[in-house]
């Protein structure tokens, strides 16, 4: 007998989106100074969710004047009692969790299952964590008497929007700083809902901006003269245009932008679980994400039962509503990511990579891409090369440790890889290697508020999250 999932969508009640938002400035929401506004749109049914204030110049400046205004009183609490604001937010996140993760999810796209069981535990989590340190700055490591830099203006993308807030407002709260937050053109709810958590929460205003809009809004927030530190989360593109704005200036700036990670499997790899962690790092948010593994590297002894078990395992994906808690793949972002998407796997194919898909029934309305996968990839291949940013995995084989490495580390990316074997000194000989921020071990995605996040060459510098992600908001 063959027992077939029953639908189990979500209840869009959980969440009550007004028809239209403001700018968050200095503890109220405003209309932007020259009453443009945008669209955003859930990627599932392209059905409008809310109008958005779209911001200028005018208004990030407004915003990082009143940002200025509260450092100086914010900046000057003890440590604790900035603890107790940023304790609060946690709480009142867990409390709203479900709301917000039913909003992320239809404004994001991405399965109910992964914004409930993964984005809204992490994103309080990481409250929680930097509470901690708020009172201990001294003791971090970064000298006896750490000072804040004053305003942080923070551009974040739309692949994770509610989690990349967290990783940036909590440690530069917790610092002492003051916050304009960007968030992404086609992903602004769950900022302008956090607005109103920070609001509940009693945090005093001007602490936390939030100014939505397009890429010429982020690009007024970096240069702005106010601004004493830049964060950005974004393509590498958009990254070297900031880092030029930025330079010559004396604004702190970290990047972390985007990854081309790679998934090494050895002959002495646990197969079936290889196959399920591999897969399940490609698929988490429809692959939008910059360490989704999407280069596979294979020893040649076991090249074809993996592929067997890749194959298997994405048979059993399930794409459709996001809203349905069976559901392992979800809506592409937007058209135009999913014309990427498309854009590069033609490519693939015309190149001569071999395409292989499951059987997949896409919905009619929204954005849908199958899961992916090509065999006979060579690093000449552009989707071995560029980011796909999409659920397609490129599969490569190595004969060796040595080539292994060599083809791992074949890319001006290095945000992240992973090592599949069950032997641990194989598992640290190849992390000394690997010129990735991080290196999983015998599975991929894993992340915790107290370990470091971020990048090498083109996949930027700087580290988000842990002790380390206190630096960046610390003059040291």
């Amino acid at each position: 007998m063959v027992f077939e999932y029953a639908p189990a969508p979500e209840s869009r009640s959980a969440v009550d989106i007004a028809p239209s938002y403001g700018l968050f400035v200095d503890g109220e929401f405003t209309e932007a100074a020259g009453g443009r506004t945008f669209t955003t749109v859930s990627p599932s049914t392209e059905e409008v969710l809310s109008e958005v204030a779209l911001g200028g110049a005018e208004d990030v400046d407004r915003a990082v004047r009143a940002a200025g205004r509260a450092f100086e009183k914010w900046s000057a609490l003890p440590g604790r009692e900035r603890a107790k604001y940023l304790f609060r937010i946690a709480r009142i996140l867990q409390e709203r969790s479900r709301e917000l993760a039913v909003l992320e999810t239809l404004d994001n796209g991405k399965p109910i299952r992964e914004t409930r069981d993964v984005d809204l535990p992490q994103v309080a989590a990481h409250f929680f964590y930097y509470a901690g340190w708020a009172d201990k700055l001294e003791h971090a490591g970064f000298g006896p008497d750490p000072r804040p830099l004053g305003v942080a203006g923070q551009v974040i993308p739309w692949n994770f929007p509610l989690l990349m807030l967290a990783w940036k407002v909590a440690p530069a709260l917790a610092a002492g700083n003051t916050v304009v937050l960007k968030p992404a053109e086609t992903t602004p709810l769950s900022a302008l809902f956090f607005a109103d958590v920070c609001r509940q929460a009693g945090l005093p205003r001007g602490v936390v901006n939030i100014v939505t809009g397009a890429g010429e809004t982020g690009a007024e927030l970096v240069a702005h003269p106010g601004v004493a530190k830049v964060a950005f989360t974004g393509s590498t593109g958009v990254g070297r245009s900031i880092a030029r704005s930025v330079a010559g200036t004396d604004k702190k700036l970290t990047l972390e932008l985007g990854g081309k990670g790679a998934n090494i499997v050895f002959d002495d790899a646990p197969v079936g679980p290889a196959g399920v962690g591999i897969v399940n790092g490609l698929v988490l948010n429809q692959g939008h994400g910059g360490c989704a593994g999407r280069r596979r590297g294979v020893g040649g002894g076991v090249a074809d039962r993996v592929l067997d078990a890749l194959r298997r395992r994405m048979e059993l994906l399930r794409v459709g509503d996001p809203l349905d808690k069976n559901t392992d793949i979800g809506a592409v972002n937007s058209a135009e990511q999913l014309e990427r998407i498309r854009s590069l796997a033609d490519a693939g194919e015309a190149e001569g990579a071999q395409r292989w898909a499951p059987a997949c029934e896409l919905p009619e309305r929204g954005y849908w891409f199958a899961p992916t996968l090509f065999t006979g990839v060579t690093q000449a291949h552009r989707i071995a090369r560029e980011e796909v940013f999409g659920p397609v995995l490129s599969v490569l084989t190595f004969r060796t440790p040595d080539e292994a490495v060599a083809k791992a580390n074949n890319t001006p990316y290095g945000l992240s890889a992973g090592v599949w074997t069950e032997k641990g000194s194989r598992i640290l000989w190849m992390a000394d290697r690997l010129r990735a921020g991080v290196v999983w071990a015998n599975t991929f995605n894993k992340f915790d508020p107290t370990s470091p996040f971020g990048g090498y060459k083109e996949s930027g510098f700087g580290r988000e999250g842990g002790r380390h992600g206190l630096e960046a908001y610390l003059d040291v």
